[in-house]
């Protein structure tokens, strides 16, 4: 299935505290559950949901670096928080403060992987902000998508060197409920 091509709205489209946003997914990040409240919030039917690669959801203002960052942590078997703005089916956002957990069989093998995603911080959101349009803005300088993903993912690294903490310590500093 090719991903449709939504504009976005500038509208921010938000969910109570108290809910929390589940999607679960196969290994390569096709959707296999989603919970009422994804459902409702993206904006989705579950049919159109399910089967789908998870990406659907990608708002073009998120950085690729933080999803690789997310991608080659849960694909070595362990989990990360990771702040993401998604995009609704009608173009409206919602940024989430998201738990992604690789899912396990017996044998210890990755089977999948479990995100759920609560409202985040508005004070954390607007620092991510800042940030994130800096690493796009590097990823966005050049022309082959892979070198502006690896700068951007270098650049980021060294601010997380620099300060001396990894991606989850950078999340946990910003959020004061977290």
């Amino acid at each position: 299935m090719n991903r449709p091509t939504i504009r976005p709205t500038g509208r921010e489209r938000t969910f109570d505290e108290n809910e929390i946003i589940v999607s679960k997914t196969d290994t390569k990040g096709i959707i296999t559950y989603a919970n009422q409240v994804f459902i409702r919030v993206a904006g989705y039917s579950e049919s159109e949901l399910l089967g789908t690669p998870h990406n659907l959801i990608r708002h073009p203002d998120m950085p690729k670096c933080v999803f690789k960052l997310l991608w080659d942590t849960i694909s070595a078997g362990n989990e990360i928080f990771a702040y993401v703005i998604n995009l609704c089916k009608n173009g409206d956002h919602y940024w989430v403060l998201a738990h992604v957990t690789p899912s396990f069989n017996a044998a210890g093998e990755i089977i999948g992987y479990h995100s759920s995603r609560r409202v985040p911080d508005r004070e954390a959101v607007a620092t991510v902000e800042s940030l994130y349009r800096t690493l796009k803005a590097t990823e966005d300088a050049h022309s082959d998508w892979r070198e502006g993903m690896q700068e951007a993912t270098e650049q980021l690294l060294a601010q997380l060197d620099k300060a001396g903490v990894q991606y989850d310590e950078f999340v946990f500093s910003l959020d004061e409920n977290a």
